[in-house]
């Protein structure tokens, strides 16, 4: 029974050591993935902000040529009060 009594003791104490393990491998899987997750997050908004960036470029590009037209027109319109 003694010898029993040492391989549960052995078990325990293996099992108890397991435990340590798991928790500190827990530890580095949590930070790992806080750490995968802050890159997303620091690449998101990274990308977001070019996106804005590239929207508004959009929109002023739009805006520029209205005017543009705008400013053809009103030359074209100057242009026929000339020839009359």
């Amino acid at each position: 029974m003694k010898d029993f009594d040492q391989l549960i003791a052995d078990l325990k104490r293996e099992r108890d050591e397991l435990r340590v393990q798991l928790d500190l491998a827990s530890k580095d899987l949590r930070d790992e993935m806080q750490e995968e997750w802050d890159e997303f997050q620091e690449k998101y908004r990274s990308f977001s902000a070019k996106a804005e960036i590239r929207e508004a470029r959009e929109e002023i590009e739009e805006e520029l040529s209205e005017l543009a037209d705008d400013i053809k027109r009103g030359f074209a319109r100057l242009k026929d009060a000339f020839k009359d």
